[in-house]
């Protein structure tokens, strides 16, 4: 009968803290600290722990660490945009900041206009039990739902709020100068006759961008005219519909920028089907860089926002405990990242 070799399987379950500990030379406390993304903890012991992590692939138990602590290890973001491109953006970048501490995502969406928009969030805080919640615009402005977080003292980071800035952590990008930049691209093109696609009338941001754009034209001594504006709701149809109105004037425009890239799509499309030529007998420019600008022909110019980015720093002030310090001390925590310019082939010098 022949010899039977028992081999002992090991699997990445059967890797232990203790093991990360030895491998990286330190104790057991510390490697908890640097998983926890806790302060104190030196650059280079930080460095050697991650690295004994990676080498051994080691992974947290998440059910552990919640039942030996007071935290979740789980991080809520709510949302209500009609822009997909937005959502997909920011759950990756708060994904990634929170796969490197071990934390894990739950995404909740939340009807901004229903009178039980707190009570939908709730569920998540008192079910859930998360550590913390990012909110995205427009919810970052909805204040039952700020005043339910505070009340259960749930820490929580505002993407773009427009109001009460210092209430609480907030993550923003300067979209009045991001508009007035554009719109001085436009001008300094030769643009004159500039139409405008204003964004969703619940989001803050959307007053930024038009003022903005507002600032720009008159500080080139040009008025803005009303017949070149046109009402926006942040989706591909009513770019469609904005283009319609604003192209059918007897003296159109001879560039469009619309406060979204999903409207910017929608006029492109209104304009190939009304046979005008871009960026020949068009320009358009757009705002926030999605994947589609990028790939549309003629490829959009727009305003890069960092969604990604913005995300990913309101996920790093929940797991660093920021946002808990600054609830508990009452102190505004603000961080403005920066836009780019993205110039592509949809604008050109407007016909002579």
């Amino acid at each position: 009968m022949p010899s039977v070799r028992r081999v002992k399987a090991t699997s990445v379950a059967a890797i232990t803290i203790n093991d990360v500990a030895d491998r990286a030379g330190v104790s057991i406390k510390t490697v908890s600290r640097v998983l926890n993304n806790e302060a104190n903890v030196r650059p280079e012991t930080r460095e050697r722990v991650q690295e004994a992590v990676a080498a051994l692939g080691y992974r947290p138990n998440l059910s552990a660490r919640s039942l030996a602590g007071s935290r979740s290890f789980l991080i809520g973001l709510c949302f209500d945009n009609p822009n997909p491109a937005y959502v997909s953006e920011a759950q990756i970048g708060a994904i990634t900041r929170c796969r490197v501490s071990g934390y894990h995502l739950v995404v909740e969406p939340v009807d901004n206009r229903s009178e039980t928009a707190d009570s939908q969030l709730e569920a998540m805080v008192f079910n859930v039990r998360v550590d913390g919640v990012i909110i995205t615009p427009p919810v970052s402005d909805h204040p039952a739902i700020l005043a339910m977080l505070e009340s259960s003292r749930t820490p929580y980071v505002r993407i773009s709020p427009e109001r009460d800035r210092d209430r609480g952590p907030s993550v923003y990008m300067d979209d009045y100068k991001a508009a007035y930049d554009m719109t001085n691209y436009l001008l300094g093109l030769g643009h004159r006759r500039i139409g405008f696609v204003r964004g969703h009338p619940d989001h803050g941001s959307s007053y930024r961008r038009f003022d903005g754009f507002q600032a720009a034209m008159a500080d080139h001594g040009l008025p803005v005219q009303p017949d070149l504006l046109a009402q926006g709701y942040f989706t591909f149809q009513s770019g469609v519909q904005a283009g319609e109105q604003l192209l059918r004037h007897p003296e159109r425009p001879t560039a469009i920028f619309s406060a979204s890239d999903g409207m910017a799509l929608g006029v492109m499309s209104t304009a190939a089907r009304m046979g005008l030529s871009i960026p020949t007998d068009l320009s358009v420019a757009g705002f926030d860089d999605t994947p589609t600008a990028r790939v549309v022909w003629p490829p959009l110019t727009t305003v890069r926002q960092p969604i990604n980015e913005m995300a990913a720093a309101a996920a790093d002030i929940l797991i660093s405990g920021e946002a808990k310090r600054a609830m508990d001390d009452k102190l505004p925590i603000r961080r403005m990242l920066d836009f780019e310019l993205i110039v592509r082939q949809s604008c050109a010098p407007p016909k002579a």
